[in-house]
C-alpha cells in the first residue's frame, strides 16, 4: 500500500525511545520528514532530519517545541503526540501532586502542542494528530489511577479535536496500544520492577491478553504511521486499539 507520505513534514513527541522511536523510525522509512522530540539532547537516529530537547510537561515546553520544529521543517503536516508519564499506585495513594503531573504529562502535553501546531496545519491546507493513549484510558487500571484518567481524558480530547476540526482538513485519531516492549515496562524501576518480580510481572501481564503477550513497538507504529498517512484520508475521530484483544 502506498501510504502517500512522501516529504510530510511531521513532529513525534517521545520520539527517541520507545514506541515514540518506533513511530519516528516508520515515518521516516515512508519518506516523512520527521523531527523528534523529548528531554533528551540528542536524536534517536532513525532517520529524522532534526531533534528538538523539550520539556513538554512544562507549560511553555510544547510551544516551543513546535516553533523549533518548523524551523526545520518549513511546514506542518502532522503530529504524533506520544509523551506521557506512568507508575504504579494504589487510588489511596495519589496525591494531589500526583494527579496534576499525570494530567500535564499525559494530556496538558498534548493539548499544547495541539494548540501550537494547529495554525501550521490549517496553514498547510489540513493536516493529521495521532494521540497515543492506553488501554488504562478505556479499562482503568487499579495499579495505575492517575495515568488512566488522565488517559481517558486524551480520548476525549482527541475526539473534541476531531469534531472541531474536520471541515478544515484536520484528522484528530487515538492508538490505543496495551502492554509493549519497550522501557516504560523492561526498563530498571519500570512498570515491571514496581510490581514486583520481573519476569512473573510479565508473563502475569502477558497471559492476561487474549493473544496471551505483549506488544512490539513496531506493532503500535504501524498503525499511528498508517493513521498519520493519506490512505487513512476518511478516518477522524477513531480509537485504534493495538491491545492484543485487551478492549475493543
Amino acid at each position: 500500500m502506498d501510504l502517500r507520505l512522501e516529504d510530510k513534514a511531521i513532529v513525534v513527541t517521545g520520539g527517541t525511545a520507545g514506541i515514540g522511536r518506533a513511530i519516528a523510525a516508520a515515518l521516516a522509512a515512508e519518506g516523512a520528514r520527521v523531527v523528534t522530540s523529548s528531554r533528551s539532547a540528542e536524536g534517536a537516529g532513525v532517520g529524522e532530519v532534526a531533534h528538538v530537547g523539550a520539556d513538554l510537561f512544562e507549560p511553555a515546553g510544547p510551544g516551543a517545541m513546535i516553533e523549533a520544529a518548523l524551523s526545520h521543517l518549513g511546514r506542518l503536516d502532522g503530529l504524533v503526540n506520544n509523551v506521557g508519564f506512568a507508575a504504579i499506585r494504589r487510588l489511596d495513594e495519589v496525591t494531589d501532586d500526583d494527579w496534576l503531573f499525570a494530567f500535564q504529562a499525559n494530556v496538558m502535553s498534548a493539548i499544547r502542542a495541539t494548540r501550537a501546531a494547529m495554525p501550521h496545519l490549517l496553514a498547510a491546507g489540513g493536516g493529521s494528530i495521532v494521540n497515543i493513549a492506553s488501554t488504562a484510558g478505556r479499562r482503568p487500571s487499579l495499579r495505575m489511577p492517575d495515568y488512566s484518567v488522565a488517559k481517558a481524558a486524551l480520548l476525549a480530547y482527541s475526539r473534541q479535536v476531531a469534531d472541531t476540526y474536520a471541515g478544515e482538513g484536520i484528522r484528530c485519531n487515538a492508538v490505543i496500544p496495551g502492554p509493549t516492549l519497550t522501557d516504560a515496562w523492561l526498563g530498571d524501576g519500570g512498570l515491571a520492577d514496581q510490581q514486583g518480580e520481573r519476569e512473573a510481572v510479565l508473563a502475569k501481564a502477558a497471559a492476561a491478553r487474549p493473544l496471551g503477550r505483549f506488544a512490539d513497538a513496531d506493532e503500535i507504529a504501524a498503525a499511528a504511521v498508517f493513521l498519520c498517512s493519506d490512505a487513512a484520508s476518511y478516518v477522524t475521530g477513531a480509537e485504534w486499539s493495538v491491545s492484543g484483544g485487551t478492549v475493543p
